[in-house]
Protein backbone atom coordinates (compact mmCIF):
# COMPACT_ATOMS: atom_id res chain seq x y z
CA UNK A 1 0.00 0.00 0.00
CA UNK A 2 1.33 3.42 -0.69
CA UNK A 3 2.13 5.42 1.83
CA UNK A 4 -0.22 8.77 1.50
CA UNK A 5 1.88 12.14 -0.22
CA UNK A 6 3.02 14.73 2.44
CA UNK A 7 1.58 17.44 0.99
CA UNK A 8 -2.41 18.60 -0.24
CA UNK A 9 -2.44 17.11 -3.63
CA UNK A 10 -5.58 19.57 -4.40
CA UNK A 11 -4.16 22.51 -3.65
CA UNK A 12 -1.23 21.52 -5.96
CA UNK A 13 -3.68 20.97 -8.73
CA UNK A 14 -4.71 24.17 -7.74
CA UNK A 15 -1.78 25.61 -7.78
CA UNK A 16 -0.05 24.25 -11.03
CA UNK A 17 -3.24 25.62 -13.05
CA UNK A 18 -2.50 29.21 -11.56
CA UNK A 19 1.11 28.64 -13.02
CA UNK A 20 0.58 27.15 -16.28
CA UNK A 21 -2.01 30.28 -16.76
CA UNK A 22 0.59 32.66 -15.78
CA UNK A 23 3.05 31.22 -17.42
CA UNK A 24 1.91 31.17 -20.57
CA UNK A 25 1.14 34.85 -20.73
CA UNK A 26 4.67 35.16 -19.79
CA UNK A 27 5.40 32.68 -22.76
CA UNK A 28 3.21 34.89 -24.82
CA UNK A 29 5.90 37.54 -24.35
CA UNK A 30 8.76 36.07 -24.94
CA UNK A 31 9.86 36.29 -21.49
CA UNK A 32 10.59 32.28 -21.59
CA UNK A 33 12.78 31.03 -24.98
CA UNK A 34 13.00 27.51 -25.54
CA UNK A 35 13.06 25.91 -22.19
CA UNK A 36 14.95 28.42 -20.40
CA UNK A 37 12.86 30.05 -16.83
CA UNK A 38 11.86 28.34 -13.75
CA UNK A 39 8.42 29.11 -11.92
CA UNK A 40 7.08 27.66 -8.22
CA UNK A 41 4.63 28.49 -5.93
CA UNK A 42 4.87 27.74 -1.99
CA UNK A 43 2.37 25.06 -1.08
CA UNK A 44 2.79 24.58 2.39
CA UNK A 45 5.42 25.33 5.40
CA UNK A 46 7.91 22.42 4.22
CA UNK A 47 7.14 22.55 0.36
CA UNK A 48 7.00 24.35 -3.19
CA UNK A 49 5.60 23.72 -6.58
CA UNK A 50 7.48 24.17 -9.01
CA UNK A 51 8.01 23.42 -12.96
CA UNK A 52 9.61 20.27 -14.26
CA UNK A 53 12.99 20.69 -15.66
CA UNK A 54 13.16 21.10 -19.48
CA UNK A 55 10.17 21.95 -20.75
CA UNK A 56 8.51 24.37 -22.94
CA UNK A 57 7.05 26.93 -20.91
CA UNK A 58 4.47 27.84 -23.12
CA UNK A 59 3.36 24.62 -23.50
CA UNK A 60 2.98 23.37 -19.83
CA UNK A 61 0.44 20.59 -18.55
CA UNK A 62 -0.54 19.61 -15.45
CA UNK A 63 1.78 16.77 -15.16
CA UNK A 64 4.82 19.75 -15.59
CA UNK A 65 4.68 20.72 -11.99
CA UNK A 66 6.17 18.74 -9.78
CA UNK A 67 6.84 19.34 -5.68
CA UNK A 68 10.24 19.65 -4.26
CA UNK A 69 10.99 20.34 -0.73
CA UNK A 70 12.61 23.25 0.60
CA UNK A 71 16.16 20.86 0.14
CA UNK A 72 14.95 21.37 -3.21
CA UNK A 73 14.66 17.31 -3.48
CA UNK A 74 11.42 15.62 -5.57
CA UNK A 75 8.88 14.56 -3.53
CA UNK A 76 5.87 11.87 -4.63
CA UNK A 77 7.60 12.16 -8.19
CA UNK A 78 10.18 10.88 -10.37
CA UNK A 79 11.10 14.32 -12.35
CA UNK A 80 13.62 16.46 -12.78
CA UNK A 81 13.47 19.78 -10.91
CA UNK A 82 15.62 22.61 -12.07
CA UNK A 83 19.09 23.08 -11.39
CA UNK A 84 18.36 26.29 -10.19
CA UNK A 85 15.62 24.76 -7.63
CA UNK A 86 17.19 25.78 -4.75
CA UNK A 87 17.10 29.15 -5.53
CA UNK A 88 13.17 28.91 -5.16
CA UNK A 89 13.25 26.84 -2.35
CA UNK A 90 16.15 28.70 -0.43
CA UNK A 91 13.77 32.12 -0.23
CA UNK A 92 10.83 29.89 0.90
CA UNK A 93 12.80 28.56 3.97
CA UNK A 94 13.92 31.43 4.78
CA UNK A 95 10.64 33.42 4.86
CA UNK A 96 7.36 32.81 5.16
CA UNK A 97 6.47 36.08 2.96
CA UNK A 98 7.96 34.27 0.21
CA UNK A 99 5.18 32.80 -2.01
CA UNK A 100 5.75 32.56 -5.49
CA UNK A 101 8.86 32.87 -7.33
CA UNK A 102 9.41 33.52 -10.82
CA UNK A 103 12.06 33.54 -13.31
CA UNK A 104 12.42 35.15 -16.53
CA UNK A 105 14.92 35.51 -19.51
CA UNK A 106 13.71 38.62 -21.25
CA UNK A 107 15.64 40.49 -23.95
CA UNK A 108 15.84 43.34 -21.66
CA UNK A 109 16.85 41.42 -18.67
CA UNK A 110 19.77 39.39 -20.38
CA UNK A 111 21.40 42.80 -22.28
CA UNK A 112 20.86 44.52 -18.47
CA UNK A 113 22.56 41.82 -16.74
CA UNK A 114 25.44 41.89 -19.37
CA UNK A 115 26.02 45.31 -19.36
CA UNK A 116 25.80 45.74 -15.80
CA UNK A 117 27.81 43.00 -14.52
CA UNK A 118 31.06 44.63 -13.95
CA UNK A 119 29.03 47.54 -11.91
CA UNK A 120 27.13 44.79 -9.71
CA UNK A 121 24.04 46.18 -9.63
CA UNK A 122 21.47 48.32 -11.32
CA UNK A 123 20.47 51.16 -10.19
CA UNK A 124 16.73 52.65 -10.57
CA UNK A 125 15.99 55.73 -9.59
CA UNK A 126 13.18 58.43 -9.44
CA UNK A 127 10.65 56.75 -11.32
CA UNK A 128 7.35 56.17 -10.48
CA UNK A 129 6.84 52.91 -10.89
CA UNK A 130 9.09 52.05 -8.10
CA UNK A 131 6.05 52.65 -5.99
CA UNK A 132 4.91 48.85 -7.52
CA UNK A 133 7.71 47.10 -5.16
CA UNK A 134 6.15 46.33 -1.37
CA UNK A 135 7.45 48.52 1.33
CA UNK A 136 8.04 51.90 -1.23
CA UNK A 137 5.36 54.64 -1.63
CA UNK A 138 7.66 57.13 -2.97
CA UNK A 139 9.01 57.95 -6.76
CA UNK A 140 11.85 59.76 -4.11
CA UNK A 141 13.49 56.82 -3.77
CA UNK A 142 16.74 54.57 -5.43
CA UNK A 143 16.38 50.52 -5.77
CA UNK A 144 19.98 48.85 -6.20
CA UNK A 145 18.99 45.17 -8.40
CA UNK A 146 22.29 42.80 -7.66
CA UNK A 147 23.96 41.76 -10.69
CA UNK A 148 25.52 38.16 -9.59
CA UNK A 149 28.03 36.28 -11.67
CA UNK A 150 26.36 33.48 -13.84
CA UNK A 151 27.86 30.12 -11.86
CA UNK A 152 26.67 26.70 -12.11
CA UNK A 153 27.53 26.46 -8.86
CA UNK A 154 23.93 26.94 -7.46
CA UNK A 155 24.50 26.46 -3.48
CA UNK A 156 27.16 29.49 -3.62
CA UNK A 157 25.12 31.59 -5.76
CA UNK A 158 21.75 30.78 -3.49
CA UNK A 159 24.28 31.89 -0.22
CA UNK A 160 24.87 35.11 -2.05
CA UNK A 161 21.38 35.67 -2.21
CA UNK A 162 20.88 35.08 1.02
CA UNK A 163 23.54 37.65 1.82
CA UNK A 164 22.08 40.09 0.58
CA UNK A 165 18.93 39.69 2.13
CA UNK A 166 20.46 39.78 5.14
CA UNK A 167 21.92 43.15 3.93
CA UNK A 168 18.24 44.79 3.51
CA UNK A 169 14.67 43.43 1.76
CA UNK A 170 14.90 43.30 -1.98
CA UNK A 171 12.61 41.66 -4.07
CA UNK A 172 14.85 40.55 -7.02
CA UNK A 173 17.91 40.09 -8.99
CA UNK A 174 19.79 39.50 -12.17
CA UNK A 175 22.67 36.89 -12.87
CA UNK A 176 24.90 37.90 -15.72
CA UNK A 177 23.72 36.31 -19.08
CA UNK A 178 20.92 34.35 -17.97
CA UNK A 179 18.30 36.39 -16.75
CA UNK A 180 16.17 37.91 -13.78
CA UNK A 181 15.00 36.45 -10.34
CA UNK A 182 11.70 38.13 -8.67
CA UNK A 183 9.57 37.17 -5.70
CA UNK A 184 6.76 37.82 -4.13
CA UNK A 185 4.25 37.50 -0.98
CA UNK A 186 1.63 35.78 -3.60
CA UNK A 187 1.25 35.28 -7.41
CA UNK A 188 0.08 38.82 -7.60
CA UNK A 189 2.58 40.56 -6.23
CA UNK A 190 5.12 38.63 -7.13
CA UNK A 191 3.85 39.35 -10.95
CA UNK A 192 4.21 42.76 -10.07
CA UNK A 193 7.56 42.91 -9.17
CA UNK A 194 8.04 40.92 -12.13
CA UNK A 195 6.61 43.46 -14.56
CA UNK A 196 7.89 46.50 -12.84
CA UNK A 197 11.50 45.24 -13.26
CA UNK A 198 11.21 44.42 -16.85
CA UNK A 199 9.65 47.93 -17.48
CA UNK A 200 12.48 49.02 -15.59
CA UNK A 201 15.16 47.65 -16.71
CA UNK A 202 13.95 48.31 -20.39
CA UNK A 203 13.91 52.23 -19.44
CA UNK A 204 17.74 51.90 -18.33
CA UNK A 205 18.63 50.40 -21.69
CA UNK A 206 16.67 53.00 -23.72
CA UNK A 207 18.50 55.32 -22.03
CA UNK A 208 21.65 54.50 -22.44
CA UNK A 209 20.93 54.20 -25.92
CA UNK A 210 19.52 57.32 -26.15
CA UNK A 211 21.84 59.57 -23.79
CA UNK A 212 25.26 58.24 -25.75
CA UNK A 213 27.80 60.23 -27.32
CA UNK A 214 25.99 63.29 -25.83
Amino acid sequence: MNEPLPYDVHRLRELAGEIIVNVRELAARGWTPATSSNFSHRLDGSHAAITVSGRDKGKLREDDIMVVDFDGRAVGSGHRPSAETLLHTRLYARSPDVGCVLHTHSRAQTVASRLFAGAGHVRLEGYELLKAFRGNDTHEAALDVPVLPNSQDIPTLAAQVDALLDAGPMWGYLIDGHGLYAWGRDKAEARRHLEAFEFLLGCELELRLLTRGL
